[in-house]
């Protein structure tokens, strides 16, 4: 009868273009030499709640099982992946999925994604790659080019490390740089430190703009080696997007991580048209650290439902309509197979010929079928 909150039915065009876009997203992947994978849709809790993840369970679809343990439907592809290839031999992988997420802190229940995940690539080439197949498949896919945004977790990461700050206030100023609330940052800089430090982590929410920016903040850290060598990381990747052919890069040096396992480049993707997020990722060797390993990894998500809305449906597929009857339902399955690309109906009663490029009835004359065209 009713839906449950958040769940939603699918019909016509939005699930053609849906599958619009897993199609496009599949032929780019599998012509970049990208395998398939595909995780359950059942996970344990543990899995995602750990210190690694630090996920909320709160926000999961959540049960007990009958040993008492906690079960959720899967909510994140990342981490479930790094789950499956956690035992994989030490070799450069590429894998590409596709499917849903569950997740209560969200508008909506379900939610389809696709993606890719990289592993043991030199940093470089593996971020390179996560960026390329995404503007590639967005060509593709008819979405065109979209604005790059490039961050890093060690430029934030290393001024707060001199404040020591208490996991509360980490938190807070956490958020506050989230969200680029100026003041906020500063205030609760300064009860750690000087004001000279606290106005340069402060000084990280205006630190957004083009790659241009970069010589600024490259002069004003020159006495920062660690930080330097992460500008200049980022600075190499945006001229081999650029000299790739990709649209407008943009570089936010105050960017903070959403997950604790991000631990380098992150990146995000929006659309130029209404400057939604259309794909979002990173770097994340931390997180194969709570199943023992040291693992170089990166990757990249992809909205479906951001992406699809941008399809536009196309009408190149002539469209056929044949008339029939049980009686001549098996000759008009022969007359469909002579109509190549092209989307062929067939109809039991008249139709609405505007419907249609070409409409035929099949009519029995003499003792045969004859195919007339109306």
């Amino acid at each position: 009868m009713f839906l449950p909150a958040g769940s939603k039915d699918e019909m016509g065009i939005s699930l053609n273009n849906r599958f619009h876009v897993m199609e496009k997203f599949r032929k780019v992947t599998k012509m970049r030499g990208y395998k398939p994978i595909s995780t359950p849709v059942i996970e344990y809790a543990s899995t995602f709640t750990n210190e690694f993840i630090d996920m909320k369970l709160q926000d999961m679809m959540k049960w007990f099982n009958g040993e008492g343990e906690i079960e959720v439907l899967r909510p994140d592809w990342t981490t479930a992946i790094a789950r499956a290839l956690s035992s994989q031999e030490k070799k450069p992988q590429k894998w590409a999925y596709q499917g849903s997420i569950f997740k209560r802190n969200m508008p909506g229940v379900e939610y389809h994604q696709i993606g890719v995940e990289i592993l043991h690539y030199p940093e470089l080439m593996g971020e390179s790659e996560c960026l390329l197949m995404a503007q590639s498949f967005l060509m593709e896919s008819g979405v065109g080019t979209c604005v790059i945004e490039l961050g890093h977790t060690e430029i934030y990461e290393s001024l707060v490390a001199e404040l020591q700050l208490s996991k509360g206030d980490a938190e807070r100023l956490r958020q506050a740089m989230h969200d680029k609330k100026k003041d906020e940052v500063y205030q609760i800089a300064i009860s750690y430190s000087d004001k000279e430090k606290a106005a340069e982590l402060a000084s990280l929410v205006d630190a957004f703009g083009p790659i241009d920016i970069i010589a600024e903040y490259e002069e004003r850290w020159k006495n920062r080696e660690n930080v330097l060598g992460t500008l200049q990381h980022i600075k190499k990747l945006a001229n081999i997007l650029k000299q790739s052919g990709s649209g407008e890069i943009l570089v936010d040096l105050g960017r903070v991580k959403n997950l604790p396992y991000y631990s380098g480049l992150m990146f995000r993707g929006f659309l130029q048209s209404s400057g939604a997020v259309c794909f979002s990722g990173g770097r994340y060797d931390r997180l194969y650290e709570q199943f023992g390993k040291s693992i170089s990894a990166v990757g990249v998500a992809l909205e479906v439902e951001v992406l699809a809305a941008q399809v536009q449906e196309s009408d190149s597929l002539e469209k056929v309509c044949i008339i029939a009857n049980e009686e001549s339902l098996a000759f008009a399955e022969n007359v469909r197979k002579s109509f190549q690309n092209c989307i062929v109906d067939v109809q039991a009663e008249p139709v609405n010929i505007r419907d249609y490029d070409m409409v035929y009835e099949i009519k029995k004359l003499n003792g045969e079928f004859k195919v007339i065209e109306r």
